[in-house]
Formats: C-alpha cells, structure tokens, sequence
C-alpha cells in the first residue's frame, strides 16, 4: 500500500550569489535579474514552482539584491502609464509577475554556501517538506521535472533531487550520486553523494541539477554540517547523511531527468539558452531563425 506524505506548497530559491562570472554586468544587477530573452532568468523559475502547485515562495536574498523584490512586486506608475496608452498586452506582462505567488524574502547575510542558504529558510518553512530551486537551471515548463519530484515525495517520503547523465569527464562540475535502481524507471535511490568528485573517483555519471524536494529533517542535519569544499556549507554533504540514515528524515531518491534543460549558469551556456528559447517561440522563432541560418552560413563560407 502506497503511503500517504503531506503535500507540498512552499518553494525556496537561493539567490544570494555574487554572479560574479558575469562581471562587469552583474556589478549593480544581480545575476538572476539578467534578461533570458525579455524576461529575467529568476522569473522562468518561479513560474515553475507556482507550475507545480507552490505558490508559497521564499527568495534567500542578499545586499544589491533589492531589484528581485521589485521585480516580483506591483509598479503602480508604470502600470497607470500603460494603462493611459492603451497598451494592454505589455501592462499584462508586467502585472504578470507580481500576480504570480506570495512572495517572501530573507537575507543570508555570510555567503556560505548552498546549505547555508536553505538553513535560513527554516523559520518560514518550519516542518513542512519543501522544494529547493537553483535559478541557473531553467527547466522547459513541457518537462515537468519538479510536479515529477513531489510525486515521488509523496509515494516515498524522504527528499527527492533531480538527476541528469552527463559526460564522465564533466562529472567534476557537479554534485554527484550513487545509485540503486527501483521499479520505476525514470527512479533511482540514492545511496550516497559526493560534491564534485574527481572523474576517477566519481560513484556514476549521474550529475545533480538544482532541483531538490526536502524533508524538513534537513535543518537539523544542515545545523550540524560543517563547512566542506571550498569552505561552505554543502547541501550535498548534508543530503550524503540523509541518505546513510534514514531515520534523520527518510530516504533520498532521484528522478533521472532527459528532458529540456537550459543553463544560465556561464555565459557561453546562457547565450546558448537565449537562442534555444527565442527559436521556440512563436513571436520571435521564424524571423530569428531565418537569420540564424544566414548568420551561420555566411560565418561558414569565410572560415
């Protein structure tokens, strides 16, 4: 018989980084603010999560961090300026982001890594499961990874993180888990996780993507995690005991994830996720993609 776990309604995103890989246009701009086509990146991750059913966000902020709250609230000048001209179909997709959830915010404060940052979102979260969304990862809303990841939740318990297959040479860029497999297919349970290993060391190709659904038993594991690679608080580190324990707060599973995922996270890729949406879309796709073909055969021919 199939146990029943509570449901999930609250989405924590981390957004306390420096962005500094995107130097000089991150120095007075946060990262997640940097336009994926016309809409900021961290826009595409909450639409997910209210996509999933959680429309209960808590952002983990930062200083410099202020436009993400004005971002996600009503701007009633500019809203009554496009009222006044009549243009309804931009002043719908700027009231679009501030109907979107109920909106919280928390400042880190010390940057200390990822497990940090999900440590400060216990006060609002309290014992409720919950999911964690990292912004460099924008998942194609035809993919529902995350509904996938809370159903699992609900049929195990426990924490559940998004998995995807990657080239061995390029596991040493992620976090990294041990696997066992289980009836369903797109399932594994995961049974020990290292934060980017060494290729000859690594237990698997399967590389962790920033999508987690979390047992509140994590905060008190995270309390207690001391700062691992690179001087941080590592959630990897803290799910690793999670996973070795179960009675800390159930078991930890992936769902292994073959669909679309666009990273943001370094510029060659986020240039490469601003090409790939602005072809899907309906509004840009045809003229931009006629250039595109031109652009790179003209490029072809003079190389």
């Amino acid at each position: 018989m199939t146990q029943s776990h509570p449901r999930i309604s609250k989405a924590v995103i981390p957004a306390a980084g420096l962005g500094t890989r995107f130097l000089p246009a991150t120095k007075a701009t946060p990262k997640e603010m940097l336009p994926v086509v016309d809409k900021p990146a961290i826009q595409y991750v909450v639409e997910e999560a209210v996509s999933a059913g959680l429309d209960d966000v808590l952002m983990i902020t930062g200083r410099n961090k202020r436009p993400l709250e004005d971002h996600f609230d009503r701007n009633y000048e500019l809203e009554s300026a496009l009222q006044k001209k009549g243009d309804a179909a931009r002043l719908e997709k700027v009231q679009q982001s501030s109907d979107l959830a109920t909106m919280h915010y928390v400042r880190q404060g010390d940057p200390k890594g990822l497990g940090h940052a999900v440590l400060c979102a216990a006060p609002h979260v309290g014992q409720e499961p919950f999911a964690v969304l990292l912004g460099d990862d924008l998942i194609d809303p035809r993919d529902p990874l995350l509904q996938r990841m809370i159903e699992v939740r609900e049929q195990h318990g426990g924490s559940v993180v998004a998995l995807m297959e990657v080239a061995p040479a390029q596991i040493h860029l992620y976090g990294c888990a041990a696997v066992e497999s289980t009836t369903d297919g797109d399932v594994v349970k995961v049974t020990g996780l290292v934060e980017k290993p060494d290729p000859a060391d690594a237990p698997s190709n399967y590389a962790i993507i920033g999508r987690y659904v979390l047992d509140p038993g994590i905060f008190d594991i995270l309390r207690r995690t001391e700062p691992g690679r690179g001087g941080e608080i590592q959630l990897t580190d803290a799910l690793q005991q999670l996973a070795q324990d179960e009675k800390a707060g159930g078991p930890v599973h992936g769902v292994v994830f073959k669909g679309r995922r666009y990273d943001t996270g370094d510029r060659g890729d986020y240039l490469r996720a601003i090409v790939r949406l602005a072809c899907e879309r309906e509004d840009l796709g045809p003229d931009f993609r006629s250039w595109l073909r031109r652009y790179v055969t003209e490029e072809m021919q003079q190389s």
